[in-house]
C-alpha cells in the first residue's frame, strides 16, 4: 500500500511516475487553451467537501476550490486552480500564476513534478493539468471574485474503491465520469484529471482519460 504522508518518499514516488509517463498534448485549433494546477499540500485537519470527516495530520492533500456563484462560466462548481494561459505564457507558467491568484499560494517552477494529458472540454477549452509539490504549512485565501471556498481533499479520498462512478448519456457513447469525495462528487473535466493524477501519479499506470464525458452543466 501506497504511504501517502506528505513527505520526500511522497514527492520522489509521485516525480518518477510522471517522469516515466508518455503524455498525451494533441493540437487543437480551434480551443482555447488552459492549464489547472494539481497541487499537493499537507493537510490540516481541516473539515472537506461534504460528509468528509476531517483528515488526518500530516496526510497529503490536494487543493480543490469551488468556484465563486457570480462566475459567468462554470459558476458553483468544483475546481482545479486554473484559467486560460495568457499571451507569451507557458502551461506551466500559467498554473502558477492561477495558483497565486486564487488561493494566494505561490510557488516556484522548481515546485512542479510533471504534467498529465491535455483534456478538451465541450465548453471549447484544452487543459494541461501541472502537477505542483505546493508545500508544508502553506497558508490559503481565496480570491472572493473566483473561489467560494478552499479544501484540502486527501488524495486517499480518490484512492475509493468506488471511484469514478460513471454515467450514461444518450448524446455520447463515452460515460460521464464523476469521482466521489465524501457524500458528494467531483465532476468532469476535474473528475477526470483527478482520475488520471490518481492512476498514473500515484499508483504509475498508463491511463487515458480523454474519452471521459462531462454532465451537462459542463458543457456550456
Amino acid at each position: 500500500m501506497i504511504d501517502l504522508h506528505y513527505d520526500i518518499k511522497l514527492h520522489q514516488h509521485i516525480s518518477n511516475n510522471l517522469q516515466q509517463f508518455n503524455r498525451n498534448s494533441p493540437t487543437l485549433t480551434k480551443t482555447k487553451k488552459a492549464a489547472v494546477a494539481i497541487t499537493i499540500v499537507e493537510s490540516k485537519g481541516n473539515p472537506d467537501i461534504y460528509g468528509l470527516q476531517q483528515s488526518e495530520l500530516g496526510k497529503a492533500a490536494i487543493i480543490i476550490t469551488k468556484r465563486a456563484t457570480g462566475l459567468s462560466k462554470h459558476a458553483g462548481q468544483w475546481a482545479l486552480p486554473g484559467g486560460q494561459i495568457d499571451e507569451g505564457e507557458n502551461p506551466e507558467e500559467a498554473a502558477v500564476r492561477e495558483l497565486q491568484e486564487e488561493v494566494g499560494l505561490t510557488v516556484d517552477t522548481n515546485q512542479i513534478l510533471g504534467k498529465l494529458d491535455d483534456y478538451s472540454t465541450r465548453s471549447g477549452f484544452t487543459i494541461t493539468p501541472i502537477v505542483i509539490w505546493g508545500g508544508s504549512n502553506v497558508n490559503l485565501t481565496p480570491n472572493q471574485e473566483e473561489v467560494a471556498s478552499i479544501h484540502r481533499v486527501p488524495i486517499r479520498e480518490f484512492m475509493r474503491k468506488d471511484a469514478p462512478i460513471l454515467e450514461t448519456i444518450p448524446e455520447s457513447e463515452n460515460p460521464v465520469i464523476l469521482m466521489p469525495v465524501g457524500y458528494s462528487w467531483i465532476a468532469a473535466p476535474t473528475a477526470a484529471i483527478l482520475y488520471q493524477f490518481r492512476e498514473v501519479a500515484i499508483l504509475g499506470h498508463k491511463l487515458r482519460v480523454d474519452h471521459f464525458e462531462q454532465p451537462y452543466f459542463a458543457w456550456s
